[in-house]
């Protein structure tokens, strides 16, 4: 049986996604959690096979926690299931090292495959969120989306610096770039187009 771990704010929806995966041969939910935090615990806890993380969780959110799971077993399968699959997140869990990536749309049978996949090691994005992020023509730079991302969390130059272990001049050379590249008198502006065009 592969054991999964799966973490969700919404009650509801959650343990209807356990209920259905506990009808499957193969898997068996051994543990479930309301937010990012509590994933992470539980995963050390229970050492999954694989790790379900709802991608907008509050506190500490789906690609957050994959990190914290994956720098404590590297080996770990995770995957992400969200409402909203943009381009920038996924460049953002792929670099986190998470194995797959589905809409919260996807059909139950196809769930129990995508599990089954990644827990014999491969990987598994959905082709229409993989689509959008070949088209995706963002002109920001890693770094100037991570000053951003930053931004948008409500965190100052000083914050963002500590965070990205960056001098602040450098922070604000890459907050300045960003506003350039989107047109923006802002870096609140800049970061708010970069979200509205799915670069976030």
């Amino acid at each position: 049986m592969i054991r999964v771990l799966l973490a969700d704010d919404e009650t509801l929806l959650r343990r209807s996604i356990a209920a259905l995966l506990d009808l499957s041969d193969t898997i068996t939910v051994v543990a479930q959690a309301a937010d990012g935090a509590e994933a992470v615990a539980l995963a050390a806890l229970h050492e999954p096979d694989v790790v379900l993380l709802d991608l907008e969780m509050p506190g500490m959110d789906g690609i957050d926690a994959a990190i914290a799971i994956l720098g404590r077993r590297p080996e770990q399968a995770v995957v992400l299931l969200t409402r909203h699959g943009r381009p920038g997140v996924l460049r953002r869990a792929l670099r986190a090292g998470v194995r797959g990536f589905l809409p919260k749309s996807v059909d139950p049978d196809e769930l129990e495959r995508v599990i089954v996949q990644v827990d014999d090691g491969r990987r598994y994005i959905d082709a229409d969120i993989s689509a959008s992020a070949m088209m995706d023509d963002c002109p920001l730079t890693e770094r100037e989306l991570d000053t951003l991302r930053l931004t948008t969390d409500g965190f100052s130059v000083r914050e963002i610096s500590a965070r990205l272990h960056l001098a602040s001049g450098t922070v604000r050379n890459y907050l300045s770039s960003a506003m350039q590249k989107t047109g923006s008198s802002s870096r609140h502006a800049a970061a708010r187009v970069a979200r509205e065009r799915g670069w976030l």
